[in-house]
C-alpha cells in the first residue's frame, strides 16, 4: 500500500506560495540528497490544479537522463481538478479526478507500492487531511517570515495532532527538515 506524503517547502509563518524564496537559502548537499531520494522512492504525484499547471509549464524541458527532470517527467500523475479536462492534462502520464477524490485518492493508495508525492496544493492538502488519507508530511522550514501568501495550515485544516518522526538541519542558513506523521 502506497503511503501519501505531504512534501513543501515552508516560511516560519507557514507560507507555502510561489516558493522561489527557497533558492535564496543554502539547503547543502544533505537538502538537495534529501529531495532526490524523496523523489527516487515516489511511484506517483497527486497535485491540485494549480500546482499541477506551474510544474507542467517547467518540468518537460528538463529532461536530464537519468536524473530528477527524467523522472518527474516519467511518473505517474494525478491532478484533483473540477475544470480541467484530460486534453488540458497533457503533461506525460496525467490522470484527472474530477469527483469522489477521497475515494479516488484512497483507491490510488492501494494501487501504489511507493510514495505518492504531494506539492503544494494547499486546498488539495487540506481536503486530504480533512479524510485522513495524508500519511506523513515532510516540511522543509525556511528561517524567512513573509507576512502573506498562501499557508499550508490555513483556516478550515481540521484540527490534527501531528508526531514528530524525524528533524535534521540543513545546510548552512538554517533550514531544517521536520517530518511528521499524524498522531492516529
Amino acid at each position: 500500500m502506497g503511503k501519501l506524503v505531504v512534501t513543501e517547502f515552508i516560511t516560519l509563518d507557514g507560507v507555502i506560495e510561489e516558493p522561489g524564496w527557497s533558492f535564496e537559502f543554502n539547503r547543502g548537499d544533505e537538502g538537495e540528497k534529501f529531495k532526490g531520494d524523496e523523489l527516487k522512492t515516489a511511484d506517483a504525484q497527486l497535485l491540485g490544479r494549480v500546482t499541477y499547471q506551474g510544474f507542467a509549464k517547467a518540468w518537460p524541458s528538463m529532461t536530464e537522463a537519468g536524473g530528477f527532470g527524467e523522472k518527474m517527467n516519467g511518473m505517474p500523475k494525478y491532478v484533483v481538478s473540477t475544470t480541467l479536462t484530460d486534453a488540458d492534462a497533457d503533461w506525460n502520464n496525467s490522470t484527472v479526478i474530477r469527483d469522489d477524490v477521497a475515494g479516488q485518492v484512497s483507491r490510488l493508495k492501494e494501487q501504489v507500492a511507493g510514495d505518492i508525492l504531494v506539492a503544494g496544493s494547499a486546498q488539495l492538502v487540506r481536503t486530504l487531511a480533512e479524510h485522513d488519507l495524508v500519511d506523513e508530511y515532510r516540511l522543509m522550514v525556511y528561517p524567512i517570515v513573509l507576512g502573506t501568501g498562501k499557508r499550508l495550515f490555513g483556516d478550515g485544516m481540521p484540527r490534527t495532532v501531528l508526531r514528530l518522526v524525524d528533524s535534521k538541519p540543513l545546510g548552512p542558513d538554517g533550514v531544517l527538515l521536520l517530518t511528521y506523521q499524524p498522531a492516529r
